[in-house]
């Protein structure tokens, strides 16, 4: 072969390339203008929940408990779940979701507006726009810097739970 055969070789097997590259351009393209002339639509719907799916309950799982002892803070998981804690020391910190047992009672539940922090010179607020104990779903999360994992323990630096709460999930 002739350098110059080889060279036209080279330029045609490029524009074919190129015409497939547009080709699969143009049908992501296509694709995309789709899904944005059905955009409006679905952004225009909205869900109303039947009277049934208004009430429901559910069931979350304790997987561990906050253990405080000796100036300490530990969360220990329960064996099983040993194995999710896989990649989590290549983190700083993580993110505990535990749940307020102790302020548990219907009366707490049904607390809707609270002073910041109990202060009384903070205005009141509604206990969404707080971090208040008091809710009517008792899920807490607290970010916590990780100083240690052995096992399935994992030493923080701290956490505002109470010694033994419950612990629901953890993030980094």
């Amino acid at each position: 072969m002739t350098a110059d055969l080889i060279r036209e070789t080279k330029i045609i097997t490029m524009n074919f390339l190129y015409v497939l590259n547009l080709k699969s351009l143009m049908h992501r393209m296509v694709s995309l203008f789709k899904y944005l002339a059905i955009l409006p639509t679905i952004m225009c719907c909205t869900y109303s929940p039947s009277e049934n799916e208004k009430n429901r309950t559910f069931t979350v799982s304790q997987i561990g408990e906050v253990l405080k002892e000796n100036g300490q803070t530990f969360i220990v998981l329960d064996k099983k779940y040993k194995a999710g804690l896989v990649g989590l020391e290549n983190f700083p910190e993580l993110t505990v979701i535990y749940w307020f047992d102790q302020n548990d009672t219907p009366e707490k539940r049904a607390i809707l507006k609270v002073h910041p922090q109990g202060n009384k010179d903070i205005p009141i607020r509604g206990v969404f726009a707080t971090h208040a104990p008091a809710r009517p779903n008792l899920i807490a999360i607290s970010r916590c810097k990780i100083m240690s994992i052995k096992d399935n323990m994992i030493e923080i630096d701290e956490i505002d739970a109470f010694n033994h709460s419950p612990v629901l999930d953890l993030k980094n």
